[in-house]
């Protein structure tokens, strides 16, 4: 931070505003456009159930893995310079995940756009903080980026049925190309160029280590639901677990840590984020299932199944804006621990799909979810930017971003892990006439259910494909079960916890 005399923004500032929501709306879109993507996906590049988890959520855990990294290479580099070569890299990587032919390609190309991702989210908003000195503005400015994010994670879905109905599902990464080009062509002429005078060094053994405890914990969690070796599983997770307490330890006694682990010791800050990551677990993880349902139990095309979705994106929406408005008459615990309630209540709602009212029950499980999660997200920034020392802001900032980033991609693994267990537990009872490699296939995934089905006659086919689909909408409605215990968990701690917080001042946003 610097004690800059605060200018009002002008005309190219709100300009600049515009040209860092659009890496902002993609950045958050392409965790979840491809959703609606996977069943083609799965019927295209056949990856098994641990390919297809890993192709979801290896771009979040790279992103999480490298959100602090970035943001202390931009300090030292140029934020806007290192906001342009993530967008020429994104571009890049678009191209190659459009056109993978196996799903270990797809893989390593989500991968690689996580990396550039990575480099655009901590530059967008470090920049922001740089075009908005006055406090009133820049709450307006970041009350407008935080939309653009929360608007990407709900749009993506439609986004992606629409594109997958009308092309191929290579097309949901493609949209970023010319968006990625337009910030590439405007972005030098109305974003400034700003350097952190006191930017801490860049330390590539902790960065080594941050990527060892996210990826050997996940892969690890994964290897076990997808009934991989067992020692091997577990070895993975230890080495993890090791890496992590190194990590710590290197952390605490480095002058200039890659993140300032001193900032837990502040409870309001540790439930602040505690709570952005289980509101984002349990939310990310519903969603892998729920475009699935709609695809292969349901039947629904991809361009019906996204637009089922807009209710949900519309809730993301307005509940992001309301909840500035709220924050300024109800103690912000109140409004966080309600949020959870609301969604428990979403989740409590998906215990009952099935039926001939299964459709009916989706949307109205989406849009109670997403009007209880959006408090989570709008209100996060402040309840941990707030809670500590101006000058701490920044890493504030940035471990904020982190956790976000961190509670989606391990919904995906953990909850998607679950699911699959349970799926294939009922698959194996239910399942067990069929072939050998028919019945391993069609354990797998329920895509690989739909795939053995079209290959037999069709009286056994529908047998096989009817037994998947109640197969999958028990393992949906015990995953959102346990999600809406964690959720009614979480409201009653961030009560007991944060009962004392005052209500946000306008000045805690602002800085």
């Amino acid at each position: 931070m610097t004690d800059r005399t605060p200018v009002r923004a002008g005309r190219r500032e709100w300009w600049g505003l515009v040209v860092l929501g659009l890496p902002t709306l993609l950045v958050s879109m392409d965790a979840s456009i491809l959703l609606l993507a996977l069943p083609e996906i799965s019927a295209q590049l056949a990856p098994s159930s641990s390919e297809l988890l890993w192709i979801v959520d290896i771009y979040t855990f790279v992103i999480a893995g490298t959100l602090v990294t970035a943001g202390t290479l931009g300090d030292r580099i140029g934020r806007r310079r290192l906001l342009l070569i993530g967008a020429a890299c994104f571009g890049a990587a678009s191209v190659l995940a459009a056109f993978s032919t196996s799903g270990l390609m797809l893989i390593a190309a989500r991968g690689l756009l996580g990396l550039a991702g990575a480099t655009l989210m901590p530059s967008t908003l470090a920049l922001l903080t740089t075009m908005f000195t006055v406090p009133a503005q820049r709450a307006r400015a970041i009350a407008v980026w935080m939309s653009c994010f929360s608007a990407g994670v709900a749009l993506g879905p439609v986004a992606g049925g629409l594109l997958v109905q009308w092309f191929w599902w290579g097309a949901v990464f493609l949209v970023g190309v010319p968006i990625m080009v337009l910030l590439l062509v405007v972005g030098p002429r109305v974003l400034p160029e700003y350097r952190e005078p006191n930017a801490g060094r860049l330390d590539p053994v902790s960065v080594v280590l941050s990527l060892v405890v996210v990826l050997g914990v996940v892969y690890g969690l994964k290897e076990l639901a997808a009934g991989g070796p067992v020692v091997t599983a577990l070895v993975v997770i230890a080495v993890g677990v090791a890496g992590g307490v190194v990590f710590v330890r290197r952390q605490l006694a480095l002058a200039q840590p890659l993140v300032d682990l001193r900032l837990f010791a502040n409870r309001t800050f540790t439930t602040g984020m505690v709570t952005l990551l289980v509101g984002l677990l349990t939310t990310a993880g519903i969603q892998v299932f729920v475009t699935q349902y709609l695809q292969i139990v349901l039947g629904l095309s991809p361009l019906v199944a996204g637009t089922w979705m807009v209710p949900q994106a519309l809730a993301v929406i307005v509940g992001t804006q309301l909840s500035p408005w709220l924050a300024e008459r109800v103690r912000i615990a109140f409004i966080v621990a309600g949020g959870s309630v609301v969604s428990g209540a979403g989740f409590i709602v998906f215990t009952q799909v099935g039926g001939a009212l299964a459709l009916a029950v989706v949307v109205v499980g989406n849009v109670v979810i997403s009007l209880g999660t959006a408090p989570l997200m709008a209100l996060s920034t402040e309840l941990v930017v707030g809670s500590v020392p101006e000058d701490k802001t920044g890493s504030a900032s940035a471990l904020n971003e982190t956790v976000g980033e961190l509670g989606a991609a391990l919904g995906v693994a953990l909850l998607g892990s679950l699911g699959t267990v349970l799926y294939r537990t009922r698959m194996a009872t239910t399942a067990s006439e069929l072939p050998p490699d028919a019945r391993a296939e069609a354990s797998d995934t329920i895509s690989g259910a739909a795939a053995v089905a079209d290959r037999l006659p069709p009286a056994e086919g529908t047998l096989v494909l009817d037994t998947a689909r109640t197969a999958f909408t028990d393992a949906l409605q015990t995953v959102s079960t346990v999600a809406a215990a964690v959720a009614f968990a979480l409201s009653a701690l961030v009560v007991v916890v944060l009962r004392h917080v005052a209500k946000p001042k306008p000045a805690a946003v602002a800085n």
